[in-house]
């Protein structure tokens, strides 16, 4: 439809230490979703994980156009190469194909760390002093 605008949705995960107890935080339109019950990992598993509950919170809000954003490069490169050739995943990058047959996103892509709100949020969380 002309008019409507793409929702951005930030990810963000990490580890404290790494490897540890997993967190991650999910952006969208302004509202800040946290997650500390992710399990054990380190900071790939956490950004795989950030990855899909992204996915599953834009779900769940029946977005029609959205985009997935994060500034973990490598776990985007491999997200992107999963949902081209869905066949030949497996663990994190299979569930999120499954997850994203359901409702794909129109894009996953990076930017800068300093411009991700889901970072941002994640940092807020542990200020360095």
């Amino acid at each position: 439809m002309a008019g409507r605008r793409r929702v951005k949705v930030f990810f963000d995960g990490g580890c404290r230490p790494n490897p540890g107890p997993i967190e991650a935080a999910v952006v969208i339109r302004g509202t800040i979703h946290l997650f500390d019950d992710l399990g054990h990992g380190d900071n790939a598993d956490a950004e795989w994980l950030a990855l899909i509950r992204a996915l599953e919170l834009a779900q769940a809000q029946a977005l029609p156009s959205f985009e997935l954003i994060g500034d973990a490069l490598d776990v985007i490169r491999r997200a992107n190469r999963a949902l081209q050739d869905g066949a030949h995943t497996s663990g994190h990058a299979a569930r999120f194909v499954a997850l994203a047959t359901v409702t794909p996103p129109l894009r996953v892509r990076w930017l800068r760390r300093e411009q991700n709100l889901a970072g941002i949020a994640l940092a807020a969380r542990h200020p360095r002093g």
